[in-house]
């Protein structure tokens, strides 16, 4: 069934809250008073335009409750910073960890909101002192304000990258030892690890991710699944999106339900083992 010209039609996604936690996250709510795997992630993983997004597929597959966390835009900050998520990480038989990229993070450079991390609030005084010549007051995103510093000085902006990279690193290493719990990492892409001029690109997220950082964080986690989208599954599934049509120009940026029905069948196999 096609759903790409609905008009109107938009998806309910049954929003819900956990315990104290501030994020409100996809429904329908599940019941963690037993057994249960969570899925933390981003935009793919709370599975925006898709009825099904891997978390529910996958607990159908496992026969096992599955919390779906992901956070619309999220980075590494607003799991970190969330009390209730971390508690549910620790009872939970094992966490699925969606990788995000390395931009929607507070670093050296630049703040975030703490719960809306694509959204920059301020520059440092070392990018201020770095970039003279950029008026940090006209962004709002970081990912506009990214585009904007590498126009300006790509020279510069290797700086910015490199930092964005290293942070990321240590604040997954944190974030992971925080967790307490079995974690399986997904990368959820359209571009593989080992792609550097891919994961070098402002482009398709997981940005500025790559096969070394993975390394460097392996230690701490059981497993990671690899799911790269081809262009095809991508294509097809564009036509079971639920989108109204003013949402048609960001449902073109999601990976869709084609992969999010693989990614489920890839992580049964990695998560099995441990529930």
């Amino acid at each position: 069934m096609a759903y790409e010209n609905m008009g109107e039609g938009s998806l309910d996604y049954a929003p819900c809250r956990y315990g104290k936690s501030r994020l409100l996250f996809r429904g329908p709510r599940q019941r963690l008073d037993g057994d249960y795997v969570a899925a933390l992630g981003g935009t793919e993983t709370y599975g925006k335009f898709v009825e099904e997004p891997y978390a529910a597929r996958l607990a159908e597959r496992l026969e096992q409750p599955v919390a779906n966390l992901g956070c619309i835009n999220a980075g590494t900050d607003v799991f970190a910073a969330d009390q209730t998520v971390m508690d549910i990480c620790h009872r939970a038989r094992v966490t699925v960890l969606q990788v995000t990229g390395a931009h929607n993070m507070s670093n050296r450079f630049y703040a975030v909101h703490p719960r809306r991390n694509d959204r920059f609030l301020r520059a440092s005084t070392l990018l201020k002192t770095i970039y003279r010549e950029v008026d940090f007051t006209d962004f709002n995103f970081t990912r506009h304000l990214l585009q904007d510093l590498e126009a300006a000085s790509p020279e510069k902006f290797a700086m910015v990258r490199q930092e964005l990279k290293e942070a990321w690193v240590a604040r997954m290493k944190m974030l992971l030892q925080k967790m307490g719990s079995r974690v399986v990492l997904l990368w959820l892409g359209r571009h593989s690890p080992d792609d550097h001029e891919a994961c070098e690109a402002i482009g398709h997220d997981p940005l500025f991710v790559d096969r070394d950082m993975l390394c460097e964080i392996r230690p701490l986690v059981r497993d990671i699944v690899e799911v790269v989208a081809a262009p095809e599954e991508v294509e097809a599934g564009r036509l079971r999106l639920v989108h109204s049509e003013l949402e048609t120009p960001a449902a073109q940026e999601m990976l869709g339900p084609i992969v999010h029905e693989r990614a489920a069948a890839e992580l049964a196999r990695a998560v099995a083992r441990y529930v």
